[in-house]
């Protein structure tokens, strides 16, 4: 009996141990969490998060939710055989990390500024640990700016065919700004823990979004026509703020995106989005359509389930390029 006894009480230690193992490294959270404009992080989600620090070449510390540092490990590896070579600038940022961010933003750059180029806190995919954004080591040095990265789109290219393999996807697409709220960000990439989901996103170029049927997937129209008062580029800028905003407004599809001409850039105005504006920096204003239906319940003011027509915006431009919504409406 004593015997038994015992065997049962080791049997019994190493069930406990093996549990409390299990427990520690099979957490529960969802790979497939949506974070964004319009969701934001779930109340327990910083609380059950596992995660790894590492110090990159920059000398900045980095972290990253565990599974996912794997991952990204095994890509770095496999890049690496290809004669690219990368690091991680960020990944994971607290709630509260993110409210400082704001605040510095802030004081430093403005409110306008700040709320078109830094989210939300709470709204941050950053705040998952399973959204990373690379940067390149090219010959040696460390490419970490963005306008920098953007000039090496066939490095990119090869990252991406690669991202699958790993369980990653890519977040922020060209031309999708409208869905996910954010510009083409070729350096930000998402672990989604399933190399066959991953790759069922990739080769059918949607969004996190559309996968997971929380929009409907779709691509407006885009048209810019001739401008002589402003670059393709300038244009392009323009009505990526539009599709940015638009991400917002939560059930309403967008259908297209239209300049309204260089008949509408004139200096009064410029002098009509500044008093709207309740300023004097902008030295530019233009004005743009766009087409788009409401879900049936409606959206803010909007009407429900009603096809919208030469919705008009203006926007406006400072000295330094920084393009502003001034006013949107009927």
């Amino acid at each position: 009996m004593k015997k038994r006894f015992i065997i049962f009480t080791v049997m019994l230690v190493i069930l406990t141990a093996f549990a409390g193992c299990r427990k520690k490294d099979d957490y529960n959270i969802d790979y497939l969490v949506l974070v964004n404009k319009l969701n934001p992080l779930p109340e327990d989600w910083e609380e059950k998060l596992q995660t790894v620090h590492f110090t990159n070449t920059v000398g900045n510390d980095v972290e990253v939710e565990k599974r996912s540092y794997e991952a990204y490990q095994k890509l770095k590896k496999d890049l690496e055989k290809e004669g690219i070579f990368v690091d991680l600038d960020s990944a994971r940022r607290s709630i509260a990390a993110q409210q400082e961010i704001v605040e510095d933003f802030t004081k430093r750059y403005g409110a306008d500024y700040t709320a078109k180029v830094v989210a939300k806190p709470g709204y941050s995919e950053h705040h998952t640990g399973l959204a990373l954004d690379l940067y390149l080591i090219i010959d040696g040095k460390n490419v970490d700016e963005n306008e920098d990265m953007l000039q090496y789109p066939e490095i990119w290219e090869v990252i991406h065919e690669k991202l699958d393999d790993y369980g990653f996807i890519l977040r922020y697409l060209p031309d999708k700004e409208h869905i996910t709220g954010y510009a083409y960000e070729p350096w930000h990439i998402r672990y989604v823990n399933d190399s066959k989901l991953a790759k069922e996103i990739m080769d059918k170029g949607i969004t996190l979004e559309g996968y997971l049927g929380t929009v409907k997937e779709t691509d407006p129209e885009i048209v810019l026509g001739n401008s002589m008062a402003l670059s393709r580029e300038e244009l392009e800028e323009v009505a990526i703020r539009i599709k940015c905003q638009f991400a917002s407004w939560e059930g309403c599809e967008l259908e297209s995106v239209r300049f309204a001409g260089d008949e509408y850039i004139t200096p009064e105005n410029v002098d009509m989005v500044n008093l709207l504006g309740k300023t004097d920096k902008h030295v530019l204003a233009v004005k743009f359509f766009t087409d788009f239906r409401t879900p049936k319940e409606g959206y803010n003011d909007l009407k429900g389930d009603h096809e919208y027509k030469d919705f008009q915006w203006w926007l406006a431009c400072d000295v330094e390029g920084d393009w502003d919504i001034v006013i949107f409406g009927e």
